[in-house]
């Protein structure tokens, strides 16, 4: 009798452990889901300010580039059908 609650206690202290490992494992991964998502908002944020006209103008400047005083022309294609 002795040995068998010896055995229950056994397996009683590492489902405690085993419990306990896989908290910490989903606290971790938790934690690491908040700091992707973070570095997400924050990367769409530096991209949006990068798509802003004028930043885009101002690095076309240095680079030698400049905006047309032409306003680009639709090219319409007429489709031929075949009968």
């Amino acid at each position: 009798m002795i040995l068998f609650i010896s055995v229950l206690a056994i397996v009683m202290i590492a489902s405690s452990h085993s419990a306990d490992k896989k908290v910490h494992e989903i606290a971790r991964l938790g934690n690491e889901a908040k700091e992707l998502r973070s570095a997400f908002i924050d990367g769409r944020g530096r991209l949006m300010e990068l798509k802003k006209e004028s930043v885009v103008s101002a690095k076309m400047k240095e680079i030698g580039l400049r905006t047309s005083e032409v306003p680009p022309q639709k090219i319409k294609v007429k489709s031929e059908k075949q009968d």
